[in-house]
């Protein structure tokens, strides 16, 4: 028996299913987890089961993950699509940081044969179908899993005319304000006259499918939340080094609130269901089920559009309850707004041709289009305007990076290590877990400059008080 004492029970509780997968949870507990914190070791198993494609390249928890992971039935009547016999060209952004796991998924991406082009960004890192910073662009299809499983996630910016004098003498206001109007973990939810409201769940693509309607309850619920993983809200400075015209911004430091989250439960469900039927219409070798895509010249291919589009719209509004709630309790005139999704799928030109590009986890970045891409819970985030470089499809990163895996994050970081890190960065911090500690991600500025030719940088953004799921963890 382990010496965490975690035993069948505990993993069914928190919904491992009856199986293969909790018998080796159990032995991989005993033989890497001894002398771990139980409770970290029960969150990092929770996250494992909520996000097993995050885990496949894991080092110790890919067994498991692999596990978990739905396979596509072992026998089917469509023919196999064969793959192109070479690897298309694609660029490369900040390659010497960039894990071989992530360019190995990417080169079978360029072998669909309804790829186009591709290109992988400098915070790239190994996902699951497309790696993580991998932006495709395909020919009249839509990969669900090209998009991934948080539909629509997205960065949103709110800059006040607050000074940064007045943030330093109220933190204690700002704290609680952001505890009061935020809501993180697994299931989370608003209720009651704390229900939040908004035009998009009135849209009628809620009705256009019975697999869409059923979601309406969800979505409602969760409306205004921001659920768990990596996404957080944070109030912290910005400063601009010269006057922005574009947006109206004299030179200065400013007080601002950073989003980041997506579509919670509504946009996995989505997610989830459209693979599954994207594997069975479309029989790929196996290397590349993952990026199993539907048509859109088809039924399944339309449907599956809109219903991303819609959990796209449901994300934006989620932020846009957050930082209207906030807004009203902190105060102060809002002088700019800024936001800007990945995980997603647009129809774009490239090179005179209409093409689908995905963008997992990768910021938009034609000619003149704002961004915003986040560094970690005490490195700077960066307020950005594209320069439309074709060869990066018009895209940049969307974050750092991380460059060690969740299971080795818990192993090697200790609380008194983060304490330590947040303490010299002056962050406090409210949630998250050791697995999203500062150190499991790549060093923003090294991202930054791998990706100069790409984007110009308006303003440096700085947190102070981050919020994230209280176990680091879940979302569904």
């Amino acid at each position: 028996m382990n010496k965490l004492n975690i035993k069948g029970d505990d993993l069914k509780e928190v919904g491992y299913p009856q199986g293969k997968a909790i018998g080796l949870a159990i032995r991989i507990i005993d033989q890497n987890y001894r002398d771990q914190n139980r409770d970290e070791v029960m969150t990092l198993l929770a996250k494992v089961l909520r996000y097993p494609e995050n885990f496949l390249d894991d080092d110790v928890l890919s067994p498991i993950a692999k596990e978990l992971i739905e396979k596509p039935e072992a026998e089917t009547a469509v023919p196999e699509i064969p793959l192109k016999e070479t690897v298309d060209e694609y660029a490369v952004y900040g390659k010497q940081h960039i894990e071989p796991g992530a360019m190995a998924q990417m080169e079978v991406a360029m072998k669909l044969p309804v790829t186009v082009a591709g290109a992988l960004m400098p915070d790239a890192h190994q996902g699951y179908g497309l790696p993580i910073g991998g932006v495709l662009a395909t020919n009249n299809a839509v990969i669900p899993y090209g998009v991934g499983v948080d539909i629509g996630c997205r960065m949103a910016l709110s800059v006040f005319d607050i000074p940064e004098t007045y943030f330093a003498e109220n933190q204690a206001k700002f704290k609680r304000e952001l505890i009061a109007w935020t809501k993180f973990g697994a299931g989370a939810g608003w209720q009651g006259k704390f229900r939040a409201e908004h035009a998009v769940l009135d849209r009628a693509e809620f009705n256009a499918t019975p697999f869409i309607k059923n979601l309406h309850d969800k979505a409602v619920h969760q409306l205004g939340t921001s659920g768990g993983g990596n996404h957080f809200v944070e109030w912290g400075i910005i400063e601009f080094e010269k006057d922005d015209a574009q947006l109206n911004i004299a030179a200065g430091k400013y007080v601002a609130l950073l989003t980041h989250s997506g579509s919670r439960g509504f946009g996995a469900t989505i997610a989830g269901h459209y693979t599954k039927l994207a594997k069975e219409i479309c029989h790929l070798p196996k290397e590349a089920q993952n990026l199993a895509y539907l048509g859109l010249d088809t039924a399944e291919g339309q449907e599956y559009w809109m219903a991303m589009n819609l959990a796209g719209d449901y994300a934006s509004a989620c932020h846009e309850v957050i930082h209207k709630r906030l807004t009203a309790a902190i105060g102060g005139q809002l002088l700019t707004r800024v936001e800007n999704h990945h995980n997603f799928a647009w129809k774009e030109k490239y090179n005179g041709q209409d093409v689908i590009v995905h963008r997992k986890g990768a910021t938009p970045a034609a000619k003149g289009v704002l961004g915003i891409i986040p560094g970690s819970m005490t490195a700077p985030g960066f307020l950005v305007r594209g320069k439309g470089e074709e060869h990066a499809i018009n895209s940049a990163s969307h974050g750092a990076g991380r460059q060690m895996s969740r299971t080795q994050a818990i192993k090697t970081v200790t609380k008194g290590a983060m304490q330590k890190e947040l303490k010299a960065h002056g962050v406090t911090l409210i949630g998250a877990g050791l697995d999203e500690a500062p150190f499991a991600y790549k060093d923003i500025n090294t991202v930054m400059k791998a990706q100069s030719e790409l984007v110009d940088v308006l303003a440096k953004f700085s947190p102070k008080i981050v919020r994230m799921a209280d176990d680091g963890s879940k979302e569904d």
